[in-house]
Formats: C-alpha cells, sequence, structure tokens
C-alpha cells in the first residue's frame, strides 16, 4: 500500500469521527436515566421537534367518501394518526406505475396523476382545511406548523408521469410538486430504473444512466424549483443526475445497500456523490430495504400477495379497505412467525448514513401505504418511537431536529434558491 494513501485514509476518518461527534453528543446524560425518565425525555423532544415524512403513498380514490383521510381507519397514515403521533408534515404521493410507452399510456399516465394531485388538494382545501394546509414552500411548512395545523407536502413517484412532455414539469409544479422520483420499476424516458422489468422490455441499461431528455427535465426541475429525487433510479442514473443538477438533489426514500444489499438501496459512491450535492438520503423503513427475508417468509409473502392478487408496489392501493385489512391481518401473522426488521434495524440505517455522510444529509420516511412499516413504527401513530430510538443511540435534540426535518427544508430552501436564479 502506498504509504501516502494510508495516512490519507486515516486523515480522512479522523475528520469524520470529529464530523460525527457533535451530531450523536447528548446534552444530558440518558445513560443515568431511568426507562421512565429515558421515554419522558425522548417524549418532550418528539413534542419540540417538527417532524416531516418524505413518502407517505395514497389509493386513487383517496379523500373520498372510501377513503376519507380525516376517519381513523386501516390506513397507516390518516389525520387522527398523524395527531396521535405527532407527524407534524406527510408528503402524500402521486404515484403512477410504469407501463409500456406508447401515446394511450402515456395519456393514461397523466389523467391518474391528475386523478390524486385532486385528491390532494380535495382533502387540504374541502373536506379538513382547518386540519391540514398544504406547503408549497418550506416557509410554508414551519408557517403552518407554528398555526397548529398539520402540513401536506405533495411529490410525485416516477417521472413517466411527464411522458415525453417537458412543460409538464412546470404543471406539476404549479399543482404543487416539490420533489420528483426520476423513475420507479422499470426504465422510462428520462433515465434507467435500479429494478429494470423484462415484462416491459428493459433488458439491462437502455440510456446507461439519464437520457438526453432526462437531462433537460432535470435541468427544468431545477429552474422551476422541484427537488430531483434519485430513488429507484440505477446507480448511472443517480450519479448522472447528481453531475447534472444545479441544485441539491435527494433520495426520498432508500436505504443503505452495505448493510441490506437489494437493488433499490444505495451504496457509499452513491451516497457520497448526493452529499456532494449538499442533499439529503432520507432512510426508508420498508422491511425489505432494511434485512434481507429468509427464503420461508419470502415464500410466505408471495403466497399472500398471489392470494390478493397484488402484483408490484402499490398493489394495495387497488384492494377494498376490507381486503386490505385482511391482507395486513395476514401479513402481521407472517410476521410473527418470520420477525421483520425492527426499530433497532431502521436506525442501523441512519447511524451508517450519519457516520458516511454526516448529520445534515440524513432524513426519514416511511413509505407507508406503499409497503412501509416495521415493528415499532407500523403507523403513523407509532412516530414517538422513532425519536425513542434516535435518543437511546444519544443524538441531540439538534440532531434530531435535523433528521426528521431540518435537512430536507436545507434542502428545499436551496432549490428555490437555485430555481429564483435561473
Amino acid at each position: 500500500m502506498n504509504p501516502r494513501s494510508f495516512f490519507a485514509g486515516l486523515f480522512v476518518a479522523a475528520l469524520l469521527v470529529v464530523a460525527v461527534r457533535p451530531a450523536l453528543a447528548q446534552t444530558v446524560d440518558v445513560s443515568a436515566m431511568s426507562e421512565d425518565q429515558l421515554r419522558a425525555h425522548a417524549t418532550a423532544i418528539h413534542a419540540r421537534v417538527l417532524t416531516l415524512d418524505t413518502h407517505d403513498d395514497i389509493e386513487s380514490n383517496f379523500a373520498t367518501a372510501e377513503v376519507d383521510p380525516g376517519v381513523r381507519g386501516p390506513r397507516q397514515v390518516d389525520l387522527p394518526k398523524m395527531r396521535d403521533g405527532k407527524l407534524d408534515v406527510g408528503t402524500f404521493i402521486v404515484y403512477v406505475g410504469q407501463t409500456e410507452r406508447t401515446p394511450a399510456n402515456y395519456d393514461k399516465a397523466k389523467a391518474d396523476a391528475m386523478t390524486k394531485f385532486d385528491a390532494i388538494h380535495r382533502m387540504a382545501e374541502q373536506m379538513y382545511p382547518a386540519e391540514i394546509e398544504i406547503a408549497y414552500t418550506a416557509d410554508d411548512v414551519e408557517r403552518i406548523h407554528k398555526s397548529g395545523k398539520l402540513v401536506a407536502v405533495i411529490a410525485i413517484e416516477n417521472g413517466y408521469v411527464i411522458g415525453q412532455d417537458l412543460s409538464l414539469v412546470e404543471k406539476y409544479q404549479q399543482l404543487g410538486a416539490r420533489y420528483m422520483t426520476l423513475t420507479h420499476n422499470g426504465h422510462n424516458d428520462i433515465g434507467d430504473s435500479a429494478n429494470p422489468r423484462a415484462n416491459l422490455g428493459d433488458d439491462g441499461d437502455e440510456h446507461s444512466g439519464l437520457s438526453a431528455f432526462g437531462e433537460e427535465v432535470v435541468r427544468e426541475m431545477n429552474r422551476v424549483g422541484i427537488m430531483v429525487d434519485i430513488s429507484h433510479t440505477s446507480k448511472k442514473s443517480s450519479l448522472h443526475a447528481a453531475r447534472v443538477s444545479r441544485a441539491p438533489i435527494i433520495a426520498s426514500h432508500s436505504s443503505v445497500k452495505a448493510l441490506c444489499n437489494v437493488p433499490r438501496n444505495m451504496d457509499d459512491e452513491t451516497m457520497l456523490a448526493l452529499k456532494a450535492t449538499g442533499g439529503v438520503m432520507n432512510i426508508v423503513a420498508l422491511d425489505s430495504f432494511l434485512k434481507q427475508d429468509s427464503p420461508e417468509k419470502t415464500r410466505a409473502i408471495d403466497d399472500l400477495r398471489a392470494e390478493y392478487g397484488l402484483t408490484g408496489f402499490g398493489g394495495l392501493q387497488g384492494l377494498s379497505d376490507e381486503q386490505r385489512a385482511g391482507y395486513r391481518q395476514k401479513l402481521a401473522a407472517v410476521e410473527k412467525q418470520h420477525p421483520g426488521p425492527t426499530m433497532q434495524d431502521f436506525v442501523d440505517h441512519i447511524d451508517y448514513a450519519v457516520k458516511l455522510i454526516g448529520i445534515d444529509h440524513v432524513g426519514i420516511s416511511s413509505d407507508f401505504d406503499g409497503g412501509g412499516g416495521i415493528t415499532g413504527w407500523l403507523d403513523a401513530s407509532e412516530t414517538p418511537n422513532v425519536t425513542l430510538e434516535l435518543v437511546r443511540r444519544g443524538y441531540s435534540e439538534e440532531a434530531i431536529g435535523k433528521l426528521w426535518s431540518g435537512n430536507l427544508l436545507r434542502v428545499w430552501r436551496e432549490v428555490e434558491r437555485v430555481a429564483g436564479e435561473m
């Protein structure tokens, strides 16, 4: 080994340790607390920090009599559960799954996207305007929160909803979209996915990163003030987006590949590239992205999904309330027989990311109602348990505030600044 490289590596490691210490330093000694005192301390911190979950899926009939977000029901995120768990900000997702790229399917994707945009606006503006309000700026988030209302943020999952029409980026921004995931499962016209789909004709790389159109999309997102989201994109696409974007990029709901080696997770190189843009990686509480299942558990879940006709992500949205409740009851039985990831596993991923890229570049996401949820954080009402585990790990209140919302709001403001310049 080159001695110069060796000592350079030691120097970088020393800097990393120094950088991490302030993030982990408590102002009080939690090791001396009883369990009751620890919980009371964590509860007080949770009440003070602004909590923001960066990914909450919705059904196509969301904000209707069938799926009423103001009524406590089978959804993991509804307004009563948000209040119970002091989840201050929910990011409600306009998700449209990837299909074959034809003119008819482009039109359908746009129509399906509008259905979900309309639903989020209906919730906030017609059904529950006294309870929740849509934030269009980072300052709006803090203003609405101070008013006592819950906060709704709108985001897009899968850039397929713009088809090949660049003008739709600005239209969706005007409707409230504040981040857009460039791809989902399957390649699209913007770039390559982390999960190609053979049934859509995907065979390895299509663009070897972003397409020329994808580069235009990223620049247009920078211009209008939409955060560029690289969750679901391939490594090449992610690194390409980091090079092209003039503003910080985000991963809205991803976890660490070094701890769970699945295609959707991010490796160290990609995490460091995201950091270099000034961005934030939001660790996701989705079991299969935190710890790989045993073959027995995988078979049991596959059989259960087949029983309910579920294919791909978002399949739960097509079930009735009764079917969804039945599926979750049976899934809970599978989880009891084959215990999945815990809160400790989830925060292990947060710890890893903090140590690698720093406390200023890590956030939190649930992917509720889209597959997310782990023991200890199964719905919005259990949100305080995340803060409790962070306190156990020694994170200070300042660090916890950054993880829950401060980092994402910093990136959002920088994206707004870049848009203003452009």
